[in-house]
């Protein structure tokens, strides 16, 4: 009887970290909606809302880290329960560097800003955060229920997140043959790019990490037809 208290405990306590890795990952979304809307509307105010509020997302990776610390020293986890905590560990981690990617993009708004870049430039953007954000949604909806194979839908959705990386570089390079005095403005444009596709590969690594809760196969550096054999396949 007491075995099955403990083990009702362990279940809660794993489930209430679930619960804050969820909540952290609904804080970096908001980070990144609004500071790509702070970059397209020129809105300094909110830029300065996204970079006051990246203490948020850190306080939340350290509570969760420390209960992870706290659940790996008192429970002593096994197998699937281990891998479970490790996964969340390593997950915080990419949603913290989201965060500070989306800080950045906002730090980036309002320099470009400052420099007086007028705003059509931004709709390729817009067309990636749009992307990224999906794959950080479908990402942490694979970590909430587990789901493997939604998690192989955003590792396959990053090469279209490059393909658009690569096609705002190239038009940024011709902007900067051009007129060279669109240099400067045009390398921030460029660094916010960067932040973007960046998001992109943090997403994939969030569902990467499910894969390895659920399969106990650590698919990082694999193919990608490799990672859907070990989705597709047993444990």
């Amino acid at each position: 009887m007491a075995g099955e208290h403990i083990y009702k405990q362990f279940d809660a306590e794993l489930e209430a970290v679930r619960s804050l890795v969820l909540q952290m990952g609904g804080l970096v979304e908001e980070q990144i909606v609004r500071s790509v809307e702070a970059l397209v509307n020129g809105d300094e105010e909110i830029a300065n809302q996204v970079i006051a509020d990246d203490h948020r997302v850190n306080a939340l990776d350290v509570t969760i880290d420390e209960q992870c610390t706290h659940i790996i020293a008192r429970r002593q986890p096994t197998a699937s329960d281990l891998r479970m905590v490790m996964a969340v560990i390593k997950t915080i981690s990419d949603l913290e560097r989201i965060g500070d990617k989306a800080g950045k993009i906002a730090r980036l708004s309002k320099r470009i800003y400052g420099a007086g870049m007028s705003r059509p430039r931004f709709r390729e953007i817009e067309v990636m955060s749009e992307l990224v954000l999906e794959m950080l949604r479908k990402a942490l909806d694979a970590f909430a229920r587990l789901d493997v194979n939604t998690a192989l839908e955003v590792s396959r959705a990053d090469d279209k997140v490059d393909a658009e990386f690569k096609a705002v570089f190239r038009q940024l390079i011709t902007f900067m043959m051009e007129d060279p005095r669109t240099i400067s403005q045009s390398l921030d444009v460029m660094f916010v790019a960067k932040a973007v596709e960046r998001i992109g590969d943090h997403a994939k690594n969030i569902a990467e990490y499910v894969i390895y809760m659920v399969k106990g196969k650590d698919v990082r550096h694999v193919s990608p037809e490799e990672m859907e054999r070990h989705v597709q396949g047993g444990q």
